[in-house]
């Protein structure tokens, strides 16, 4: 989000499930013709997102809205191209027009979550990851996510819950079990917490946040080599995690890991 937008949750296609909305209006006002060009912008839109040229993936969603607003899911995939450039206050505007337009269905609430943390309303967020869970309770990034929220909030104990909840569904969620691991860090539970560590690091050994996370645990405890010895995996992988304010403020690690890990740049 930027406060942590961690990943751009699920660009659906933009006749997925808008499907519905849209049958209802096309057979009889949009030719076979202009219902290709929709997919043709669709298409070029997913394209530019994969290149990470997410401005020009706003241009394709927009183009698309304006020929078939009643398309929810383009409006959430514009959502999610604007949250990628940071803006957020736009993006929200795109998330309430798709949940306008399909109240039922989990994504736009989803992805207006992730916006709504951006921009630091972590109750806000709860409610949206709330409204998810009702439609589907078995909906693992909406655990995760609203962990994440909870741990905006400082409320510890409940995000270890939801991301318990998260990898318990979907066993092989990566950053599920790693927000896990920091989570019980900073509840103070640090030998179960360096534990769950080094269990993700092997099965996942080229994971650089669990990487980065084992070097400031290893560092503030002493085990200078371990820490070493892991950061140069880490910083092999991603080396934004020498930037301890990416850290704080994009990928939101908590305090104390954040304060451990510090400790170990500053001294590098």
């Amino acid at each position: 989000m930027i406060k942590l937008i961690s990943v751009i949750l699920c660009l659906l296609l933009v006749f997925g499930w808008g499907q519905p909305v849209i049958a209802q209006s096309l057979q009889s006002n949009f030719t076979p013709e202009e219902l290709q060009q929709g997919d043709e912008w669709a298409n070029q839109a997913f394209a530019a997102t994969n290149q990470g040229d997410f401005a020009k993936a706003e241009m394709y969603w927009t183009k698309i809205i304006e020929k078939f607003p009643t398309n929810a899911g383009a409006w959430s995939n514009r959502g999610n191209s604007r949250v990628s450039q940071n803006k957020l206050e736009a993006a929200l505007a795109d998330y309430n027009k798709a949940v306008e337009l399909a109240p039922n269905v989990t994504d736009p609430y989803l992805n207006r979550g992730t916006a709504l943390e951006g921009l630091g309303k972590w109750s806000d967020a709860i409610a949206d990851y709330n409204r998810v869970l009702e439609l589907d309770p078995n909906d693992a990034m909406a655990y995760n996510n609203r962990g994440n929220a909870k741990a905006g909030l400082g409320k510890w104990p409940d995000a270890i819950a939801d991301y318990q909840k998260s990898t318990e569904i979907t066993p092989n969620f990566a950053f599920a079990r790693a927000n896990y691991a920091l989570a019980l860090y900073e509840n103070g539970q640090i030998d179960q917490a360096i534990r769950e560590m080094r269990n993700i690091a092997r099965k996942y050994s080229k994971f650089a946040d669990i990487r980065a996370a084992l070097t400031a645990a290893y560092w503030v405890n002493g085990q200078k080599g371990e820490a070493e010895s892991n950061w140069v995996a880490a910083y092999g992988l991603d080396n934004r995690y020498k930037d301890i304010n990416w850290v704080q403020n994009i990928r939101r690690w908590p305090p104390s890991m954040v304060a451990a890990l510090d400790k170990f740049l500053k001294l590098q």
